[in-house]
C-alpha cells in the first residue's frame, strides 16, 4: 500500500527528552525532600502526559495538596530546561528531508502539554514544515484515546488507513490500533520490543530510515 501521510510521537520517536524530563522532576522532587529517580526509570514514566508522570515519581503516599504543588513546580521545571539535553535521534534529520521531498504529509501527536509541545517542534524542527502538531490540551482526551488521531485524518482529509504511525510505547500502538493507522514500533526510543508487539505494533524499525520501504516511489 502507498501511504499518503505519518503520524509522529513526538518523546522517545523524534527527539531524545528523557534527561530533560528526569531532570526537572528530580528538581522538584528535591525541592519536595523526595527521594529522586536514576534517568533510566523516567522511560516508564513517561508517555501518559505530564500528570501522569508526576503521579509515577512521587512516593506512593503523596496526597492531593503534594501532587498539586509537584505538578505546578514540574511545569514550571520543564519550561525552563526541555531544550537543555534534548536532541533528535539519529536518522530523525534524513527520513524527514525524504518524507519532504516526496511529499508525505507530516504530524506530530504527543501526550506532551500543547504550548510545550508546539515550542519544541519549533526549536528542532521548523525546516521541516509538520502539517499539523497537537499536544495535550484542557477537555481532550489524550492518547490511547483515538480521537486526536481522527482529528488530524479528517483536517488532512484523508483516511486513517492512509497513515502509518510511528511511536516508541504502547501508548502508542494502542493508539494506532485503535483508529486504524498502521502501528510501527521504533526501538531507539523508551520501551523495548516485547511491550510494543504485545500492544499491537504490526513492525518493528531499528533505524528510521527503514521507512523508505512503506513508499512507493
Amino acid at each position: 500500500m502507498k501511504y499518503k501521510a505519518i503520524l509522529f510521537d513526538l518523546d522517545g520517536t523524534l527527539l531524545n527528552t528523557l534527561d530533560d524530563l528526569g531532570d526537572s522532576m528530580n528538581n522538584v522532587l528535591s525541592q519536595l525532600n523526595y527521594p529522586t529517580h536514576p534517568i533510566e526509570a523516567y522511560k516508564y514514566f513517561v508517555g501518559d502526559g505530564i500528570e501522569m508522570l508526576v503521579k509515577r515519581a512521587l512516593p506512593k503516599s503523596y496526597d492531593t495538596a503534594v501532587f498539586e504543588k509537584a505538578y505546578n513546580l514540574m511545569k514550571t521545571e520543564y519550561e525552563k530546561n526541555c531544550e537543555n539535553k534534548t536532541a533528535m535521534y539519529d536518522g530523525i534529520a534524513e527520513l524527514l528531508e525524504f518524507l519532504q521531498g516526496i511529499g508525505i504529509k507530516r504530524t506530530i501527536l504527543t501526550n506532551k502539554p500543547d504550548d510545550t509541545a508546539k515550542k519544541v517542534v519549533d526549536k528542532y524542527f521548523s525546516k521541516y514544515n509538520f502539517d499539523i502538531v497537537i499536544g495535550a490540551r484542557d477537555n481532550v482526551p489524550k492518547k490511547p484515546n483515538p480521537e486526536a488521531a481522527f482529528n488530524i485524518a479528517e483536517r488532512l482529509k484523508l483516511n486513517c488507513s492512509d497513515f502509518l504511525y510511528l511511536g516508541d510505547t504502547k501508548v502508542d500502538m494502542q493508539t494506532a490500533s485503535s483508529s486504524g493507522m498502521f502501528p510501527v514500533g521504533v526501538l531507539w526510543g523508551f520501551r523495548k520490543a516485547d511491550e510494543l508487539i504485545e500492544f499491537g505494533a504490526k513492525i518493528l524499525i531499528t533505524h528510521p530510515m527503514n521507512l523508505k520501504e512503506f513508499f512507493n516511489i
